[in-house]
């Protein structure tokens, strides 16, 4: 924003929960350190929604780069510890700098620093999403940022992979009305836009076809972990989840205001449906142990007819999980369906799969009913 005027978002904004995430090489600018001139900017337009009465929380990269700036190194060494290393000393770095800036608009500012472990058992998940919310009826602004200190890539299931997928995670976790992706490119384009310039920026997508999948893969990457592709994917789960998601370039003036207050910019992902809260920790995948494989028909009867999903249409049981868990519902080329909570665990499920209902109890000696996974378990996606 330059000289004495002030841009202001529509009142009339479609949306009142929101989540703004910033990535590393937006914070930075592109440098190897923090730049305190873009995050005023940013935080100045959060701030401004903010006195307008909407809800905003901001999910913010930025502190392995602040830590490298701290301890005056180079990027040369980029093993996970010593990631960890330069996380723990630069989240009170970026903190610090959120504080000072959010003070001076008068609002005070939280701290959540979560791991995929917090989110994944069920009273976890609804733990955190109280506090967050109780933030968020509080006016507080909070940051949000995966836990690095104690995230490590070596242990997959207890990282979100990056900070586009916990951005996905939160909006789904607080039921957002808006996820604003912001990074240092403007969304999804028909072609790398690097590489070619007949690339044109896709301005809407309403769902995840067979093309946007193929353009999704290639796609550029930033100085952060998260390229497009990430983001794309992050855009994936939120809409699953009934949040409307933009993805854009957080370098554009105003981008902030321009987004919430329903403007055309960067690439907008339409929602699905809104789902209640336990589907959508369902949906999250971070509770995910195990996936079935099934047939055309299982295919059908969940997708078109909304049924269960019965032993005879499952052709293939991957991972261990037990009875109660969530799995994923896959076809044979690989894609996802549908995800529930299985009535059988794995081993039970290898031996009754391609079988019909009446005969799981001759079978296995017992049974919990004639679907492995009922309709009521499901999210369909």
């Amino acid at each position: 924003m330059t000289g004495n005027k002030r841009k202001t978002a529509s009142k009339a904004s479609p949306y009142h929960r929101i989540i703004v995430k910033f990535g590393t090489s937006l914070l930075t600018a592109g440098s190897d350190r923090l730049n305190e001139e873009m995050m005023s900017m940013l935080v100045a337009q959060v701030a401004q929604l903010h006195r307008q009465g909407l809800q905003l929380l901001v999910v913010s990269s930025g502190a392995i780069a602040a830590g490298r700036d701290k301890l005056g190194l180079t990027r040369e060494r980029k093993d996970i510890p010593f990631k960890q290393v330069m996380a723990s000393v630069g989240q009170g770095r970026l903190m610090n700098v959120y504080d000072q800036l959010f003070a001076g608009h008068n609002i005070t500012v939280a701290q959540a620093l979560l791991t995929r472990a917090d989110l994944a058992d069920r009273a976890g998940y609804l733990n955190a999403r109280n506090t967050l919310l109780a933030l968020l009826d509080l006016k507080v602004v909070c940051i949000v940022n995966e836990n690095d200190v104690v995230a490590m890539d070596e242990i997959q299931k207890d990282k979100f992979g990056e900070n586009d997928n916990l951005s996905a995670m939160v909006a789904n976790l607080v039921d957002a009305d808006l996820l604003l992706i912001l990074g240092d490119t403007a969304g999804l384009h028909t072609a790398d836009p690097n590489r070619s310039s007949e690339a044109r920026l896709i301005p809407h997508v309403e769902s995840f076809t067979e093309e946007i999948e193929t353009l999704m893969s290639g796609m550029p990457g930033e100085q952060g972990t998260g390229g497009v592709a990430t983001k794309i994917e992050a855009a994936k789960l939120a809409t699953a989840s009934g949040v409307t998601v933009i993805v854009a370039d957080g370098r554009q003036p105003d981008i902030v205001l321009d987004a919430v207050s329903g403007k055309t910019v960067g690439t907008r992902f339409l929602p699905v449906a809104k789902l209640e809260s336990r589907q959508r920790w369902m949906l999250s995948g971070l509770s995910t142990r195990g996936k079935l494989v099934v047939d055309s028909g299982a295919a059908l009867a969940l997708q078109k007819h909304k049924r269960s999903l019965l032993a005879a249409g499952i052709t293939e049981v991957e991972g261990e999980f037990q009875r109660g868990d969530i799995v994923d519902i896959c076809d044979s080329q690989g894609t996802c369906l549908s995800c529930g909570i299985t009535n059988y665990s794995s081993g039970d499920i290898s031996v009754i799969k391609g079988t019909h209902s009446n005969k799981i109890a001759t079978k296995l000696g017992y049974d919990y009913g004639s679907e492995v996974v009922h309709r009521d378990n499901l999210v369909v996606l």
